[in-house]
């Protein structure tokens, strides 16, 4: 990524307090126990979902530099039908789909149970910051019209 624009406005910039506080989000993210190839998915999926141009990229070249493979980020939109994918992501990944698309019936309990069988309460509430943090950046990045070029 050679240099971000932000056509209407640059939040984080007007207010540098924000992105303390976003990155401090990310930082204890990355200080936790999930691995960092269940953050990047969550945060590469929820971006694909709201449709964030500069956030699929910014993360998906964060998750090659992590050691993810193409051919599971390519999978990724279809990972209901994708091979590459263990149970234990495939339970992350409803949750992603669940949580950012709310408005649909929420978090399912079947969804929440499927969570519960991989990962600790500690993990859960990992992964459910990790999908509303990057579903509030996607709706900065949108909102505010951000290109990376």
């Amino acid at each position: 990524m050679n240099k971000v624009i932000n056509h209407r406005l640059d939040v984080w910039k007007q207010e540098p307090l924000y992105w303390e506080m976003m990155s401090g989000i990310d930082k204890r993210l990355h200080a936790g126990t999930l691995p960092v190839s269940i953050i990047d998915i969550i945060k590469i999926r929820v971006s694909q979902i709201n449709k964030c141009a500069f956030c699929i990229d910014y993360h998906t070249t964060d998750a090659l530099k992590n050691g993810e493979t193409i051919r599971r980020i390519f999978a990724l939109s279809a990972w209901e039908e994708s091979p590459l994918f263990t149970d234990a992501e495939r339970a992350v990944l409803e949750a992603v789909e669940e949580v950012t698309l709310i408005f649909n019936h929420g978090l399912a309990d079947d969804a929440y149970q499927k969570l519960q069988s991989y990962f600790n309460t500690k993990e859960i509430a990992d992964i459910l910051i990790c999908i509303s943090h990057m579903n509030f950046l996607n709706r900065i990045g949108i909102s505010t019209k951000t290109v990376a070029l």
